[in-house]
């Protein structure tokens, strides 16, 4: 299909089954490119507008960000990595951390806090240029990144579990739906199970609350439609489904009280450096997550992207691209795997088709009505949902660990993996849920993640019997 001038210039790299890929998409022509870039948008989007369903931040900024910011993505990567940016799962502790419920006025405190943890991409990338990719990575071997993925997983497992809790017949529904498709499933269906489970348990739970629905109100004063006026079988909030009908099909994607900035308008100081002290250290995970992710896409792609443009343009573009979606009250952004899985099914790996499907996201940003749709989402079809995804994010972890073959016969790693998992978990579920301390007037929180994954790093660099080379 391909011929020598869009075959990449080191074939020594490319496996042979890519040589029917597709390296530049205009030899399709536009229509064809455009339906592919739809494609793409569709595959990012059911885990995207998840983040911000689960925290309480605006639908249409996410979206309008994941756009922009695999577009800046892409500038600063001189435009050759097919990658897709969407919404990051691995901050939703810290947003839980500082705005447990969701609370309006906690969440540009939060967001500030996620844009400060871009700079640490920043920091990184600069320190990768200037050393060399062997000499920092060795800071971030497997056996401190596997354990605080696993952490972040388990450590969000709480909040799935009490959203399954309101309808457990739907959320198991959801789970179940997701289960199939992925493990069943063909072709696109395969790929996209996340938005099959979301789009199959909100259809269930409309058909049950056409059926058998009524009002409840629950002690809080929240009212919603539920399964026979049965507590323990809630459906839709009321109040989210006239969000509907009262939304404009037009609007602004972003306002600034949800912005980061509105935190400078009656700051509250402390709870900046607490949400700043809180939030940053989890970018050590995200750092790895980002890694694993571009070794994927240069692998299903045949080009070492690693080397070219450079682990230190794709680490700076996804940072500035996290910060600048924070700052604007959007969720930090990474490199998103589904998106390589539809690389993995089409064959086509031009980036211009990524980038269409970032322009596609930013249109839909600019619809109110949509974002109202998404924020209606009932609570256990966000539940069963959350489940599987987080656990998905702990099975990474694992998985880092089989892969790069830890040694768990050398204490060194028994006792590393030990106090990650134990802290970052054990902090979370405590009736502190955090380690506060005070430094003069200001109070610090460290998460349960931030403190795991400080003692992990530290005590990889100082223990002796280190055997991990980095490898590109």
């Amino acid at each position: 299909m391909s011929d020598n001038k869009t075959m990449p210039e080191d074939k020594a790299i490319i496996d042979i089954e890519n040589q029917d890929a597709i390296y530049d998409a205009r030899t399709l022509g536009v229509p064809k490119m455009t339906v592919l870039g739809f494609q793409h948008m569709f595959a990012m989007f059911g885990s995207t507008v998840l983040v911000p369903a689960l925290t309480g931040l605006s639908v249409s900024a996410t979206l309008l960000f994941a756009g922009l910011g695999t577009l800046l993505f892409h500038l600063i990567s001189r435009g050759k990595v097919p990658a897709f940016l969407g919404s990051s799962f691995a901050f939703l502790a810290g947003y839980y951390a500082i705005a447990p419920k969701g609370e309006k006025e906690l969440l540009p405190y939060a967001c500030l806090g996620v844009a400060t943890a871009g700079l640490v991409y920043v920091i990184l990338a600069g320190l990768i240029r200037a050393f060399g990719v062997n000499k920092v990575m060795r800071f971030f071997p497997p056996i401190v990144t596997g354990p605080i993925i696993i952490a972040i997983g388990l450590s969000l497992s709480k909040s799935a579990i009490d959203n399954c809790t309101t309808n457990w017949l739907v959320a198991v529904i959801a789970i179940l739906i997701v289960v199939i498709c992925n493990i069943y499933g063909r072709g696109m269906i395969r790929i996209i199970p996340i938005l099959c489970g979301v789009l199959g348990a909100c259809l269930v739970a409309v058909i049950f609350a056409l059926i058998c629905g009524s009002s409840v109100t629950l002690s809080d004063g929240t009212e919603y439609i539920s399964m026979g006026g049965l507590k323990h079988f809630l459906l839709f909030k009321k109040d989210s489904l006239d969000a509907i009908k009262s939304a404009a099909w037009v609007g602004l994607p972003v306002e600034f009280n949800n912005t980061a900035f509105a935190v400078f308008k009656y700051a509250d100081y402390k709870l900046v450096v607490t949400s700043i002290a809180t939030i940053v250290p989890i970018a050590l995970a995200t750092i790895v997550e980002h890694i694993g992710d571009i070794s994927a896409i240069s692998s299903t792609v045949g080009k070492n992207f690693i080397k070219d443009p450079g682990l230190h343009r794709t680490i700076l573009g996804d940072g500035l691209a996290t910060i600048l979606a924070s700052l604007f009250g959007a969720p930090a952004n990474t490199t998103y795997g589904e998106n390589t899985g539809v690389l993995t099914l089409s064959k086509v790996y031009d980036p211009r088709v990524i980038r269409i499907a970032a322009g596609f996201a930013m249109v839909f940003s600019f619809c109110p009505k949509f974002a109202a749709c998404i924020s209606a989402m009932p609570v256990p079809v966000l539940g069963g949902i959350s489940l599987v995804l987080y656990g998905m994010i702990s099975a990474i972890g694992v998985r880092n660990l089989v892969e790069n073959h830890v040694d768990f016969g050398k204490t060194r790693n028994v006792i590393i993996a030990a106090l990650i998992l134990v802290l970052s978990i054990g902090i979370t579920y405590s009736k502190a849920k955090a380690i506060a301390f005070e430094i003069g007037s200001v109070k610090i929180s460290l998460s349960g993640l931030a403190v795991g994954s400080i003692v992990g790093i530290v005590l990889n660099a100082v223990l002796k019997g280190k055997d991990y080379e980095y490898a590109e």
